[in-house]
């Protein structure tokens, strides 16, 4: 490892390097030097990303956009670039390296401790989303196609019912009864985006709370980190799956369904966080969208978790044979708690 960080500029030698986190995709390494400061060396997965160079461009690109805004520099998450001033270093066994500064007295959180931090993710995400408004979307690659194109993925579920290679189907029919009840709801956004009812925006397309690093004193959001799936999409993709991490109660894979209930304060919370941010750089449209971007992108990640059960596991990291079924029951169970109080959620 001492070699793969002696390829970046780092301001002081080396004094340690120590396993950072718990990340299900990319391995993180807290670099700690001498007498400067410290950084974050991170080993890009090249199962998940399939073309790295284009993946750094974009976040070059958006790291650098963000950074000349940024009120406190010391608070703009920044590539560390190598020696030969490249944004990534290629190892001569094929794996990719990147490095970024540390970023002191911040905390990230798997779940909101206190009602503020639900708003004060949901800020750090608006704000992102506002501070790249000037951003030219359409200039950014992306990272993984069609992440977000729901009739694609409900095209990939009808053909992993059709092939059945794990012989689960027939376990779990009410599941998929229930998903293809809801497919005509599918194209609900893409269609709007098609007829230039919505704009194409920078997106960071993984709105989870522990993406958000928060002062440790204060609370306040500090910036938005993992942008990997940075890339064009749209303001309800984001705030949909804020909505679907936080707004729920109960855990992703839980098993007791009683447990997960659809909360309408951590919801209001999340809007009031999200709009405070970044509602005057939205159109009419897209803020009307917000509650069906909720919805659709809870169906939706249901909708993946139930076609790797179907294919035998092979994109989720599971933990138990039917742990993406469980994961698809609760998505599917905050869709209906969505449905039954969606006059409240549109104002309708």
């Amino acid at each position: 490892m001492k070699q793969i960080i002696r390829q970046f500029r780092l301001q002081s030698p080396l004094a340690s390097c120590e396993p950072l986190g718990h990340g299900h995709i990319n391995a993180s390494y807290r670099v700690r030097t001498q007498r400067g400061p410290d950084y974050l060396l991170q080993r890009i997965s090249t199962e998940a990303f399939h073309d790295v160079p284009a993946l750094m461009r974009n976040i070059a690109q958006v790291t650098a956009f963000l950074a000349r805004q940024a009120e406190n520099p010391g608070h703009a998450l920044r590539l560390i670039p190598t020696l030969d001033g490249r944004s990534y270093y290629a190892a001569p066994d094929g794996q990719y390296y990147r490095m970024y500064n540390y970023i002191e007295n911040t905390l990230c959180l798997e779940e909101a401790q206190q009602p503020r931090d639900l708003y004060a993710c949901a800020y750090a995400f608006g704000s992102f989303l506002k501070g790249l408004s000037a951003f030219p979307a359409a200039s950014l690659c992306e990272t993984i196609p069609r992440f977000h194109d729901t009739p694609a993925r409900y095209e990939a579920l009808k053909a992993a019912i059709a092939g059945d290679a794990a012989g689960r189907a027939a376990s779990c029919r009410e599941e998929i009864a229930f998903a293809l009840s809801r497919e005509q709801d599918a194209p609900s956004l893409t269609e709007q985006l098609a007829r230039g009812l919505l704009p194409l925006r920078v997106t960071h397309n993984d709105t989870k709370l522990s993406n958000v690093l928060l002062d440790k004193g204060t609370r306040k959001p500090v910036c938005v980190v993992d942008l990997d799936t940075v890339m064009p999409g749209l303001a309800a993709y984001d705030f949909g799956d804020l909505v679907r991490t936080g707004a729920g109660t109960g855990a992703e894979d839980e098993r007791d369904l009683s447990k997960v209930t659809f909360s309408m304060d951590r919801y209001a919370l999340l809007r009031s966080g999200f709009l405070d941010a970044c509602g005057d750089v939205l159109t009419d449209g897209e803020i009307r969208s917000l509650p069906l971007g909720g919805r659709l992108m809870t169906l939706e990640c249901g909708v993946r978790f139930l076609t790797d059960y179907l294919s035998g596991d092979r994109y989720f990291r599971i933990s138990r044979p039917e742990h993406n079924l469980d994961r698809c029951r609760t998505q599917f169970r905050l869709v209906r708690c969505m449905e039954s109080c969606w006059a409240e959620l549109t104002g309708g």
